[in-house]
């Protein structure tokens, strides 16, 4: 391994990962496979025919126990655990005292008073210290550092994994169970990040290999990487944490107010609660919004919005890129960004800065590419 490489963090599929021909880079502390031979491309198109394997065992695991589990976790996230059933799962988010965007996160329900968390690679550390700061007594948290977890993705995601263990292709959306397939005792949830149904896998890091070459043994399961999964996810119009979200973010702005809960919008008595409920209330200058470019110039993260003619009154931007790249489902360059409120309605002509050369555009409605989540 590169000298560069030496202090680089691993996934218990390193080795495999090698040995598939793996390109490996550098993400949020580990190395991670961004493609294989196949390319991004064709790791792409097939998670939308067939089903991708995706390593995510970068992602914190971690499990909060004990009765005031749900209590304690609402009052840093907006979200509705305590009518959270057994075995069902919420996406929400970690706010700041701001009303910022801490983190986004998985919660799971696993009954027997215990939630089960799966929160970002980069914010690990720093949201599993935010919240055991914050649990009463009765309530711990405990890490699974020594867990994997695994990404099977696609429309055939569920006949290959019904096939090692039929009890998965049960599992509504959403859906969460403790199950054992090939000898290991797996968490199984049926959601992912692709906007394709799937599953993710949690698996005891020391079976992650033997799984992992099972499942790549199944007929139509093709390995894919860091590259297919940020195009995937951009696709389907959901949010990078650290590109599109961060601690500067409100959740209004970020056009993510879905995860407010309808109680806690009549409690608002969570960590941040009051700047988000004056934006929701009061009003946003900002807004995320999906932009596709014309032609078949992809605009990065980080590329300068401004208005249709190329230039503002003031010769200011009016935006940026947050993410940006080519979308193989749709052949084209698609994006998403933040734009004044008075640009946020779809149809809304604007130019991009690509290369200090002013490129048209206009905001379009996201997901660019309809989610397949089993309903």
């Amino acid at each position: 391994m590169a000298t560069a490489d030496a202090a680089l963090k691993t996934t218990p599929l390193d080795a495999l990962h090698r040995e598939l021909g793996a390109r490996m880079v550098p993400f949020a502390g580990y190395a991670m496979p961004v493609q294989y031979p196949a390319g991004i491309m064709a790791e792409h198109l097939h998670c939308r025919a067939g089903a991708a394997l995706f390593d995510v065992s970068h992602m914190g695991q971690g499990s909060l126990f004990g009765a005031g589990a749900a209590a304690a976790l609402e009052r840093l996230v907006p979200g509705e655990l305590l009518a959270l059933k057994p075995q069902r799962q919420r996406y929400t988010l970690l706010t700041t005292a701001s009303g910022g965007i801490l983190d986004d996160l998985m919660v799971a329900n696993l009954g027997g008073e215990r939630l089960f968390l799966v929160v970002n690679a980069s914010r690990k550390d720093g949201d599993f210290a935010h919240i055991a700061a914050d649990l009463p007594a009765g309530v711990r948290l405990e890490r699974h550092d020594d867990r994997a977890l695994l990404a099977l993705q696609g429309p055939t995601a569920a006949a290959v994994l019904g096939a090692l263990a039929p009890a998965t292709a049960e599992l509504p959306f959403m859906g969460v169970a403790a199950i054992t397939i090939d000898g290991a005792d797996c968490l199984v949830s049926r959601s992912g990040y692709t906007g394709e149904d799937g599953f993710e896998i949690s698996v005891p890091g020391d079976h992650a290999e033997k799984f992992a070459r099972t499942l790549l043994r199944q007929p139509g399961v093709m390995p894919a990487g860091l590259g297919a999964r940020d195009s995937l996810r951009l696709e389907a119009g959901l949010c990078l944490y650290g590109n599109d979200i961060d601690e500067t973010t409100n959740p209004v702005e970020a056009a993510l107010t879905w995860v407010i809960g309808k109680r806690r919008r009549s409690e608002w008595n969570f960590l941040g609660a009051a700047p988000i409920r004056a934006m929701l209330e009061q009003g946003f200058a900002k807004l995320r919004v999906g932009i596709r470019p014309d032609g078949r110039a992809p605009a990065r993260g980080g590329t300068e919005i401004v208005d249709a003619a190329g230039t503002t009154s003031g010769g200011a931007v009016i935006g940026t890129i947050t993410s940006g790249g080519f979308g193989p489902t749709l052949n084209a360059p698609i994006a998403m960004g933040y734009v004044p409120r008075a640009l946020a309605a779809d149809g809304t002509a604007l130019s991009l800065l690509v290369r200090g050369k002013p490129l048209p555009a206009r905001v379009a409605p996201m997901p660019f590419v309809p989610h397949r989540y089993i309903r």
